[in-house]
């Protein structure tokens, strides 16, 4: 009789536990969420020379108390910081964007921005390409269409400051107009050079003749060519519409686009176009929780993720054991939750007082229609 009775309290036991699992089914999810270490990812790029992508990376992370306050973190970021600092790597990063146009670093963006900015660049990869053409080598003909539309806003630039002079400032418009698409023909350069040019981009680049077509795309580039690590989220706009998504996503984040869309990816990008209703600071926070975090924060909303991430981080500080139960009951399928809390409350049903109940309400009716 005693096991008898411990048998039904254990599976009244399982059938409230599954009942609270099923109504506090977001706060499970959310204990359940695990935080991302950066420490591996920043190694592995930090090997690989990486330093500008490993030091953005890193520097997202460090924001958060649980990455600053590690030891390991706040080293390997020193060691990041002080290579990118020092005057040899500089030097070659000048060099590099100097040569080839293109470089992961703000100095190396900037000599490679002023060789291009100023027709040097322009004529440089006509001429390459020139040479290419006379020894009867292939001809790049996305550079050769880049190159020659460059030209031609590096005119229209002098034109356009020549008639602000004129008019004392009315033609001002023109010349910024301007100057966003000479910036965005140099990005688009920089992502061919760095194999970052999306196949539909570049049919469109070769097919243009004018400025005019390229306007609304040259203007997102631009965005995205000012963001760290911005070529890397062009390569990854499927059409015109995604890469306007992409340049709206990396100017709400700025710097911090591209750590938060190599964890986030598409989900990031989809929530960040209601970062006004989410709000920023909740969307970099469910990032560090990874794409599960992100899913949650879609899926409940920014002041329900806020609260039930923040009653999650006090139960994570007991321990491991929670977070392992609550992936475990998230684990198990909804109908066998279901079934346990029917079996609970079965073996719990008084059935002799129901069967005897039931046979009295038998006898009574009976007895009514005996008589």
């Amino acid at each position: 009789m005693k096991w008898l009775t411990l048998f039904r309290l254990v599976l009244l036991a399982l059938a409230v536990v599954s009942a609270v699992t099923i109504w506090q089914q977001y706060q499970l999810e959310a204990l359940a969420l695990i935080r991302i270490d950066p420490i591996p990812v920043a190694r592995t790029m930090v090997s690989e020379g990486r330093y500008a992508e490993a030091g953005g990376y890193l520097g997202f992370f460090m924001d958060y108390d649980y990455v600053n306050h590690n030891p390991e973190a706040l080293g390997l970021y020193e060691e990041i910081s002080s290579k990118r600092s020092s005057w040899e790597y500089q030097f070659s990063k000048f060099g590099e964007g100097l040569l080839t146009g293109s470089s992961d670093e703000t100095i190396g963006k900037a000599a490679g921005f002023a060789s291009d900015f100023f027709v040097i660049g322009d004529i440089r990869d006509l001429m390459f390409q020139g040479v290419n053409l006379a020894k009867g080598e292939e001809v790049d003909k996305t550079l050769v269409a880049l190159a020659s539309l460059g030209v031609i806003a590096s005119a229209a630039q002098v034109a356009s400051a020549g008639g602000t002079a004129a008019t004392a400032g009315a033609m001002a418009p023109a010349v910024a107009g301007t100057t966003v698409a000479k910036s965005g023909l140099i990005a688009l350069k920089a992502a061919k050079k760095l194999g970052k040019l999306p196949s539909w981009l570049n049919k469109i680049i070769i097919q243009s003749k004018t400025l005019d077509g390229l306007s609304e795309v040259l203007t997102n580039v631009n965005t995205l060519a000012k963001t760290p690590g911005g070529l890397n989220l062009l390569s990854q706009a499927s059409n015109a519409s995604e890469l306007g998504r992409m340049a709206k996503f990396a100017d709400i984040f700025g710097a911090q686009s591209a750590a938060i869309y190599r964890v986030g990816g598409r989900t990031v990008i989809e929530i960040a176009q209601r970062a006004d209703k989410i709000g920023k600071d909740t969307i970099r926070l469910a990032t560090t929780f990874g794409q599960d975090g992100l899913k949650l924060l879609d899926k409940i909303g920014a002041l329900k993720f806020t609260k039930v991430i923040s009653r999650a981080t006090k139960m994570a500080y007991k321990g491991d054991v929670f977070q392992l139960l609550a992936r475990f009951l998230l684990w198990l399928p909804p109908w066998v939750k279901y079934l346990l809390i029917v079996i609970g409350l079965l073996v719990w049903v008084p059935w002799r007082m129901l069967s005897a109940f039931y046979r009295w309400c038998c006898r009574r009716v009976s007895n009514f229609y005996s008589t």
